[in-house]
């Protein structure tokens, strides 16, 4: 069984990176940002306050913010509530809930759990900011992937600008730079590379030249 653990900061492309190493190695991916952007959206729908922790805690504790996913040929789907949310986890709105409401522990208990559980019954690449540390701290595959911030801003700019929206270079940086901040120094597991992590900052290589140096790192530690 393959098991791969890859972390790293946000617009480090780390979902597309891993859906084609997935693919290459045929085996499933399982993009956990997507299970905090389903509770994120589950405590929207609520109409509880992403900021109060005690509320948020309470509607985990009660079974109204269950995360499961499934597998439709080879592609995630995310539910909350038996719901498939999928279409809808990747809107502004999720994205500011999940990175507020990842921030408590009551959050992350729960998901890890579901996370290793399904990491327990296949072989899976998983994605996020704590599956070397903490998900997966047995993974035999670990990857940081980075990329400078100016680096992760450009490429953000430009996403937005294909998609005909207006974007502002200096505002996009500065806006990685804060989520950086937040998600390296939050109480509750915060983001770093693991000890045992091969780190791939893909600054100044393409798509294609970080998935082929992943593909290396699995093949050196599984075939030797």
């Amino acid at each position: 069984m393959i098991t791969i653990a890859m972390d790293g900061p946000v617009g480090a492309g780390k979902s597309t990176v891993a859906d084609e190493v997935a693919k290459r190695l045929n085996i499933l991916h399982l993009d956990t940002g997507a299970m905090y952007r389903a509770v994120g959206l589950a405590v929207v729908k609520a109409g509880i306050d992403m900021h109060d922790e005690a509320a948020v805690t309470a509607l985990c504790a009660a079974g109204k913010a269950h995360v499961d996913v499934k597998y439709v040929d080879g592609a995630q789907q995310t539910f909350v509530n038996g719901e498939d949310v999928t279409p809808f986890i990747r809107s502004q709105e999720a994205g500011t809930a999940a990175s507020c409401v990842s921030r408590y522990a009551a959050v992350r208990r729960m998901l890890v759990a579901r996370q290793q559980k399904l990491a327990e019954e296949q072989s899976m690449l998983m994605d996020g900011r704590d599956i070397g540390t903490v998900v997966l701290p047995h993974a035999k595959v670990k990857i940081y992937l980075t990329a400078s911030a100016e680096a992760r801003a450009r490429r953000r700019m430009l996403q937005l600008q294909q998609k005909g929206e207006d974007a502002d270079f200096e505002e996009i940086l500065k806006e990685v730079n804060a989520r950086d901040y937040q998600d390296m120094n939050r109480q509750v597991d915060p983001l770093r590379c693991a000890e045992d992590a091969t780190v791939v900052d893909s600054s100044e290589i393409d798509f294609e030249q970080t998935v082929a140096a992943i593909l290396r790192i699995v093949e050196e530690k599984y075939v030797g």
